[in-house]
C-alpha cells in the first residue's frame, strides 16, 4: 500500500493506509489569531515556540507552519518560523502558504523532507508549485478544487484530484508523495458535507491509492460543542480511509477519538499506544501503601491459619 515518507533532520514520519493516523498540529497559523499575527509580523516568535512545544507534547506527529499575515514579508517570516520550529523540535513540518515565494523560502530553510501545503488543480498553481516540490524533494498536499471552484459533487472533486496526481507524475513526483485533501466543508451549512467526504475518501483510496489529509476543524465550523463533531467526523473518516489530518492536538477529546479509531482499525497492535497514553498511574506512594496493607492482611491470615 502507499506510504508517504516525511522527515526532519533526525526523525521520520510515515503516512500510510496500514499505519497509525498522523496528527498534524494546526496551531502555528496567524489566520484568525490577531495577537499571533501581530507578534510574528514584529519578529516576536515566542508564541510560535510555545505552540510548537505544546502540540508536540500533546501528541502531534507533525506541525503545520503558516505565516499568512496581510502586508507582511511572508517569505522571510515563514523561513524564520520554519528555522525556529526545527531548532526546538524534531517532528517533520508541513510548510503552508498560498504564496509561491513563501513556499520556496520555507523549503530552502527546511532540513529534511517537508510536506508542501498546498497545490490546487488550477493551471497556474500547478505550474508554479509542482516544480518547487520536485526541486526540493518534498511531498505535496493536493486540494480538490480548480478554476471552477469547490464542487459539492464528490465525483467532480475526485477528477480534480486525479488531474493533480497525474500532473505531479509528469513533473517526476511519485503518487506516494501526493497527499489529497478532499476538502471538508462545514456540515452546519452543507448537511451532506460528511457523506460527500466519505464517498470521496473511498474512491481516493481504492482508485488513486493516495494518502489523504484535511483541515479537520472545518467540519464543525459554526456549531456548538465543536470538538464532539470533529471527533465524530475523524472516526468516520479514518474508517473510510483518511490517513492524516491538520487538527488541534490540544483538544483531548479529538486525540482520544483518533487513537481509539487506530485501535479499532488494527493500527495499534495490542493497544500498546492507547495503554501508554491513558493507563492510570498510581499516585506517588500509593502502590507501596497498598502493598504494605496487603502484606498485613496476608500475614494476619497466615497467623490465624497456623
Amino acid at each position: 500500500m502507499t506510504d508517504t515518507v516525511l522527515s526532519s533532520a533526525t526523525r521520520e514520519v510515515v503516512i500510510g493506509f496500514e499505519r497509525p493516523f498522523v496528527m498534524i498540529g494546526e496551531r502555528i497559523n496567524p489566520t484568525g489569531r490577531k495577537i499571533l499575527a501581530a507578534e510574528m509580523a514584529a519578529g516576536d516568535f515566542s508564541r510560535v515556540e510555545a505552540d510548537a512545544r505544546a502540540q508536540v507534547a500533546a501528541g502531534a506527529h507533525m506541525l503545520d507552519v503558516n505565516a499568512g499575515i496581510p502586508l507582511a514579508d511572508e517569505p522571510a517570516i515563514l523561513a524564520k518560523a520554519v528555522q525556529l520550529v526545527q531548532s526546538i523540535t524534531d517532528v517533520p513540518l508541513s510548510i503552508d502558504s498560498s504564496i509561491v515565494a513563501a513556499l520556496e523560502a520555507g523549503l530552502a530553510a527546511y532540513k529534511g523532507k517537508a510536506l508542501v501545503n498546498s497545490v490546487t488543480g488550477e493551471e497556474e498553481r500547478l505550474e508554479a508549485v509542482l516544480p518547487l516540490v520536485r526541486k526540493y524533494g518534498a511531498a505535496v498536499v493536493a486540494i480538490s478544487n480548480d478554476e471552477t471552484g469547490i464542487s459539492e459533487d464528490p465525483d467532480v472533486r475526485f477528477e480534480v484530484a486525479k488531474k493533480i496526481v497525474h500532473r505531479a507524475m509528469d513533473h517526476g513526483i511519485p503518487v506516494c508523495d501526493v497527499v489529497v485533501d478532499p476538502l471538508v466543508m462545514p456540515i452546519g451549512a452543507i448537511n451532506k458535507a460528511g457523506v460527500q467526504v466519505m464517498h470521496l475518501l473511498h474512491r481516493l483510496r481504492a482508485e488513486l491509492k493516495v494518502n489523504t489529509t484535511c483541515g479537520a476543524s472545518n467540519i464543525s465550523f459554526g456549531l456548538p460543542a465543536r470538538e464532539g463533531i470533529t471527533a465524530a467526523f475523524l472516526i468516520s473518516a479514518i474508517g473510510a480511509g483518511m490517513t492524516s489530518a491538520i487538527m488541534n492536538p490540544l483538544h483531548t477529546e479529538i486525540v482520544r477519538a483518533i487513537m481509539g479509531a487506530d485501535v479499532m482499525m488494527g493500527h495499534d497492535p495490542d493497544c500498546a499506544r492507547w495503554i501508554r497514553k491513558f493507563r492510570e498511574v498510581p499516585a506517588a506512594g500509593l502502590a507501596g501503601a497498598e502493598g504494605a496493607a496487603r502484606g498485613r492482611r496476608e500475614g494476619g491470615h497466615r497467623r490465624r491459619v497456623s
